[in-house]
């Protein structure tokens, strides 16, 4: 019994719910979102909630019954209330700004990074050392978000490198003389 997948999704008020079959379309003030449940588990809409059970007793559809109802629920969240992501900068001379629909990163390279900004993902920079990405779609704000994590990820000697807000790098001791 899967403890996640029994419990149901409860919809917010000013969001709209569209279930045919197997097919979830979801709007709200943050755009629209669609989603197709796998063939294992059967969904409904009743009472402002989403409830998702599996068909039979096999382990894959026991396996996908939680999966199901979290990515239910991460589009309810994603078109009502948004998804963020926040990222720090450490390092000398290291920066970031936003200019137009691309972030323009400076890293320690020779060169500077252009990275274009997807549709569905809007980036804001507070300061030159901070990076916020935002959006409706949770999957894609965390791989934008990884995206520009790996032009240069934190190394674990002076920490230098983009780290995400709440992540802790084990640092190391420098050599010994």
């Amino acid at each position: 019994m899967s403890r996640i997948g029994k419990s149901p999704v409860p919809v917010p008020s000013g969001v709209d719910v569209q279930l045919n079959g197997q097919e979830l379309t979801v709007k709200g003030k943050n755009g629209m979102l669609s989603m197709r449940f796998v063939d294992e588990v059967e969904a409904g809409y009743a009472d402002n909630q989403i409830t998702v059970k599996p068909r039979d007793d096999s382990k894959r559809a026991r396996s996908m019954w939680g999966m199901q109802r979290t990515l239910a629920n991460n589009l309810i969240v994603g078109v009502s209330e948004g998804f963020n992501v926040e990222l720090e900068i450490n390092g000398v001379g290291y920066r970031a700004a936003v200019q137009g629909k691309t972030l323009n990163l400076q890293l320690g390279y020779s060169h500077d990074i252009n990275f274009p900004i997807p549709d569905g993902v809007e980036i804001k920079c507070a300061r030159p050392t901070a990076v916020s990405v935002s959006g409706a779609d949770k999957q894609r704000v965390g791989q934008v978000a990884a995206e520009i994590r790996a032009f240069r990820p934190p190394e674990p000697y002076k920490g230098k490198g983009v780290k995400y807000a709440d992540e802790y790098i084990a640092r190391k001791e420098g050599k010994k003389k």
